[in-house]
């Protein structure tokens, strides 16, 4: 253990428990709430526990459990922490308890400093060569990718084919200012509300604004490999700014096309819901809204025609034609847990006759791993696998932005943008760079 990660911990411990205690419900295994550091420590054995962060998939991941054990004899325990818990603060509060789970969820760049020195190796997985989105750090692997997930333009293919819009044409602003034009000048007869459905409100969807949407600003049409504008970012808070510039100009549109009842006001649900029911042409969200669509609000998107999707590029600059990807987190295996059964896990995890099928069709997720064969029942799926296919997808960078900036600061600009306190495409650029320099300078 290193020494300034004990420390930290032990100042987190209290919140941690607060946290567990107070934002939401856990869901546990029993087996796996007394199970522990102790309970699967060493190198062999046949029991693990695995620390899952999103609970709308633990009974997935619990019939993944059960059909491992009839496979291989080796319990896994599934513990999904959801509603208002604090995943890290937990696992902190784990660590510091010596009741640390074999494998747990990280969030690349973002956790990475606090858990350096003790994540084990994965880097002699065969599923490694399986596969373009690994975690690595230092060049050695230790991230296990479970799905992917991608930022675009999002829209209903109906809708566009109706309005006459083809959505491959929108690689360049001019094209996206037509097709926003084009679709708004038959609002009334395609029965929307709005062209697109782009929600500002700051305190509760700074994540969308200040992180996914700036996110497109730092990579969009880039390869996956260039990191030319989080650098930049990182060296200070500097931007490049004609490329903001540029990127500004395309909130300005979504500003002037939005549903202007609720862009500053609405909720994430409401922006879904909307969306799902084909009053929007377009949305703002990525590729995790189709959970919503098909389950939340499966009864008004049944009612709007189950609608095909397809995601746009973000196409602020002439030529992009690239939508986003990545893992949005990582299992990781703690070092001093029981490495060799955890391993032996993820390895039956990543092939298309182990837990793919179960991941892809009963979890939903869209498989990060080039030998699966499976498709996920969600409209999106095909959209991701399509682009992948073509190598037309740019990577996420802004989860290595400093942490807290779409929250503390950048955030509530997009809202005042859109609310008119902020009266130009300049005075919104100018203000952002402020915003973004002396979060970075404290």
């Amino acid at each position: 253990m290193k020494k300034s990660l004990s420390i930290v911990l032990a100042l987190v411990m209290g919140m941690s428990l607060a946290v567990t205690g107070c934002g939401g419900t856990a869901g546990t295994d029993t087996a796996a709430a007394g199970g522990g550091a102790d309970a699967s420590s060493g190198s062999g054995g046949g029991e693990i526990r695995l620390v899952n962060n999103k609970v709308e998939v633990d009974a997935a991941l619990k019939e993944l459990a059960e059909k491992y054990k009839s496979e291989t004899g080796v319990t896994v325990n599934i513990e999904s922490l959801g509603g208002g818990v604090d995943t890290q603060a937990t696992l902190k509060g784990y660590f510091q308890a010596g009741n640390m789970p074999d494998i747990f969820v990280i969030e690349g760049d973002k956790d990475y400093p606090t858990w350096e020195g003790n994540l084990a190796d994965l880097s002699d997985g065969e599923w490694v060569k399986d596969t373009d989105a690994a975690y690595t750090a230092d060049g050695v692997v230790y991230g296990f990718p479970t799905t992917t997930e991608a930022i675009g333009l999002a829209y209903n293919a109906d809708i566009l084919e109706k309005a006459g819009v083809d959505p491959a044409s929108i690689t360049s602003p001019a094209a996206m200012k037509t097709a926003f034009e084009t679709i708004d000048a038959k609002k009334d007869e395609l029965g929307l509300t709005a062209v697109v459905g782009w929600f500002t409100e700051s305190s509760a969807l700074y994540w969308t604004t200040g992180q996914h949407m700036f996110g497109t600003y730092l990579d969009e049409g880039l390869a996956r490999d260039d990191t030319t504008y989080i650098d930049m970012l990182n060296d200070g808070g500097k931007v490049d700014d004609k490329r903001l510039k540029d990127w500004a100009e395309m909130v300005a549109l979504f500003n002037q096309y939005s549903d202007q009842d609720l862009m500053v006001s609405g909720s994430y649900d409401q922006q879904i819901l909307n969306f799902a029911s084909g009053k929007y042409a377009f949305v703002t969200q990525g590729s995790w809204i189709g959970a919503t669509m098909m389950n939340d609000d499966k009864d008004v998107y049944a009612a709007a025609g189950n609608f095909k999707v397809g995601m746009a590029p973000y196409a602020f600059e002439d030529g992009q034609d690239t939508i986003l990807t990545n893992t949005p987190n990582w299992w990781a295996v703690y070092k001093d847990g029981n490495v060799d059964a955890a391993k032996a896990f993820l390895e039956w995890c990543a092939k298309n006759d182990g837990g793919q099928e179960i991941l892809v069709k009963s979890c939903g997720f869209v498989s990060p791993y080039k030998s699966c064969t499976f498709v996920a029942d969600d409209p999106f799926a095909q959209t991701i696998i399509d682009y992948t296919g073509k190598g037309k997808t740019s990577a996420w960078h802004w989860l290595s932005m400093k942490e807290g900036i779409g929250q503390n600061a950048t955030g509530v600009v997009f809202q005042n943008f859109a609310s008119g306190s902020l009266s130009s495409v300049d005075e919104f650029v100018s203000t952002l760079k402020e915003v973004i320099a002396a979060y970075y300078a404290s």
